[in-house]
């Protein structure tokens, strides 16, 4: 039985030396030469915990205005730490720069200093419910639809979003996070983005624990439409097989990690420039 294509993409965690946009355009144009089809960047505020971080929405759009080619979007943005009206422009703008080719990566967010030393709150709970109300507004703006809501966290006053996206009906929208909360949040949208490896450029999620998470998602979910599920991982060249199991798993998308701890600049565009692992 012929195993599912698995689309191959990186994941850069834009922190200390990789946070510098030139690096990252040069890591994209050298995946596109490679045959990657996406790029991927975090969205940190990693100075309030002491690290340097590159503005993911920045580095993206030097990548659109770099590249032809590749996907790209935040893996993932925290929508709590966003106004709701600034994001769903910002969206736009860069899927029109980028003819289409922005994918919206969205989650609770995971550093508590990131909110706390500017006065907001880090108790994921309220950040749940943030991000609860908010996505699905944000979504009726991106499709051009008139919005009008008054709730706990957001209010907007009969707002129709111009212009409209490139996509149609909207950017894809895929969920971060493996909560069950998370997992059900994921199945109302288009994809999952989760990580399956650590700091130390370990591999920590084995196929078959992949494979029980999807399962929940698919379970919960109602619609019938294509469901993207991209995984961030570490591989060679040569890993296919490797690949391909957690591909059997259910997985579409491979999202190679490419950050600080794993090896140098040069090192990663070493790795990058060899190709996905096939």
């Amino acid at each position: 039985m012929e195993q599912p294509r698995v689309r191959c993409g990186l994941s850069v965690a834009t922190l200390g030396d990789f946070g510098d946009p030139r690096l990252v355009m040069r890591f994209a144009r050298r995946a596109e030469e490679a045959g990657w089809d996406a790029l991927f960047v975090w969205d940190h505020l990693a100075y309030a915990w002491g690290v340097p971080a590159g503005d993911p929405w920045v580095i993206l759009s030097a990548v659109a205005a770099t590249t032809t080619r590749l996907l790209l979007g935040p893996a993932v943005t925290p929508l709590p730490r966003r106004r709701l009206q600034t994001l769903a422009q910002t969206i736009v703008t860069l899927d029109q720069l980028s003819e289409g080719r922005v994918v919206f990566g969205v989650g609770l967010g995971g550093v508590p200093e990131e909110f706390e030393r500017f006065g907001e709150s880090g108790d994921a709970r309220e950040r749940a419910a943030m991000l609860d109300e908010g996505l699905p507004l944000l979504d009726r703006l991106l499709r051009g639809e008139s919005v009008d809501h008054t709730g706990a966290y957001y209010t907007l006053h009969g707002i129709s979003l111009q212009p409209r996206a490139m996509q149609e009906p909207r950017p894809p929208i895929w969920v971060g996070g493996e909560s069950r909360a998370a997992l059900r949040r994921a199945g109302r949208y288009d994809g999952w983005v989760f990580s399956a490896d650590d700091e130390n450029a370990a591999m920590v999620k084995s196929p078959e624990q992949v494979a029980e998470m999807v399962a929940a998602i698919q379970k919960a979910r109602s619609a019938t439409t294509p469901f993207a599920v991209a995984m961030t991982g570490v591989s060679a060249p040569g890993d296919g097989a490797f690949v391909a199991r957690y591909a059997a798993a259910g997985v579409t998308w491979w999202l190679e990690s490419i950050h600080g701890f794993r090896g140098s600049a040069g090192e990663m565009e070493e790795r990058i420039a060899a190709g996905p692992p096939r």
